[in-house]
């Protein structure tokens, strides 16, 4: 790998002692082969084409993975493509357990780059289901049913703060637990601030 491809930004991920870091190195070294920018975006190493977001290498306990950003385009003949969640619409990940396993798959990974790019070129979009199409729980309706300041604050969030919100209200299977989720955010919704924001 040619130094000139690394960007110093991104050294420390790679650099702290983590139970991925052989994983890791090796997945860096694949990307950057097929000649993509390397970024730091959400405190992982985010590699571009052309401004666009192609892949990011990130690792949870269990397993490390490429994250590709519009992966439901992908064309997957080998199914290694995971949707990580029901709810993730566009991304998908190809997981590791092994260096092994990453250097096996290697041309297999840069096929998968590269079609990665190619959807980006050809400017492709995922068909994102529309926020109108969740599920409102009951207990949240009841809300904004009886404030129509609360459903104006709601309404002015952009959609996937709407999304998140709707999610994260319907998760719990008590209707006790989701009026709780639902008390414990209004005052966030009223602030324009999405579920996660600072």
């Amino acid at each position: 790998m040619e130094k000139k491809h690394l960007n110093p930004k991104v050294d420390f991920f790679f650099n702290k002692t983590d139970k991925w870091q052989e994983e890791f190195e090796f997945l860096r070294f694949v990307v950057l082969d097929c000649g993509l920018k390397e970024e730091l975006k959400w405190g992982k190493p985010c590699y571009t084409h052309e401004g666009n977001n192609i892949v990011l290498i990130h690792g949870f306990k269990e397993y490390c993975a490429f994250f590709f950003h519009k992966g439901a385009l992908l064309k997957d003949p080998k199914g290694i493509l995971i949707q990580q969640t029901e709810n993730v619409q566009s991304a998908r990940q190809i997981r590791f357990t092994h260096v092994q396993k990453i250097q096996e798959m290697e041309s297999t990974l840069k096929d998968y780059i590269r079609q990665a790019i190619e959807v980006e070129r050809a400017g492709l979009k995922v068909d994102l289901k529309k926020t109108r199409e969740y599920n409102v729980p009951e207990e949240f309706q009841m809300k904004l049913d009886e404030s129509p300041t609360l459903k104006k604050a709601f309404e002015a969030l952009t959609p996937g703060r709407q999304r998140g919100y709707l999610l994260h209200f319907s998760q719990p299977k008590q209707s006790k637990t989701r009026a709780s989720r639902v008390e414990k955010c209004i005052g966030r919704i009223f602030e324009g601030k999405g579920l996660n924001d600072r």
